[in-house]
C-alpha cells in the first residue's frame, strides 16, 4: 500500500502548522518549506478545512492554522479523510461497478484474500489511530522547520 501525494503533503502541513502554533500560516511558506506547487497545496489547504483539521483566515493579515489542537488531531483520522480509496484490491471496493478497478470474481464465494487484506488494512488504520499530530511534533522537528 502506499498513500497518495495528497495524503503526504496534508501530514506535512498539518505538521508545519503544527510547528507554528503562535501566528497564522500563508501557503506560500509552507509550499516554499517543501517545495511543492502553491497550486497543488491549496487543493490540499480546501480539503483539509473541509474536514475540520485546518482553519482558514482570509484578508489582509490571514493565514492557516490548525482548527483543534494537535494532540486531537489523530493521524488515522486525516489518512483515512484524504486517501480516495483505501482499498487494496478491487473486490474490496463494494458492489460499486464505476470503481476503477472493479472486475467480478470468479472466486468471490470461495475466497479469504479479502478478508485478510482487509485484516491487515484494519491493523495499519489501527496503529496511525494511536498517534496524533503531537506525536509527529519534536523538537527537532521543528528545528528542521525553522
Amino acid at each position: 500500500m502506499r498513500l497518495t501525494l495528497h495524503t503526504d503533503y496534508a501530514l506535512r502541513t498539518l505538521i508545519y502548522l503544527g510547528t507554528r502554533t503562535d501566528r497564522l500560516v500563508s501557503i506560500h511558506e509552507i509550499a516554499q518549506a517543501y517545495g511543492i506547487s502553491e497550486n497543488h497545496l491549496m487543493k490540499i489547504i480546501h480539503r483539509l478545512g473541509r474536514g475540520g483539521f485546518i482553519e482558514t483566515v482570509r484578508g489582509r493579515g490571514g493565514g492557516l492554522r490548525l482548527a483543534r489542537a494537535a494532540d486531537a488531531i489523530r493521524i488515522g483520522d486525516v489518512v483515512r479523510y484524504t486517501e480516495e480509496d483505501m482499498a487494496l484490491v478491487g473486490c474490496m471496493q463494494g458492489d460499486d461497478p464505476s470503481a476503477p478497478d472493479a472486475r467480478p470474481c470468479v472466486l468471490a464465494d470461495a475466497c479469504r484474500l479479502k478478508g485478510v487484506l482487509g485484516e491487515a488494512l484494519g491493523a495499519f488504520t489501527a496503529v496511525l489511530d494511536r498517534y496524533t499530530l503531537a506525536d509527529m511534533i519534536t523538537e527537532r522537528t521543528r528545528g528542521v522547520l525553522s
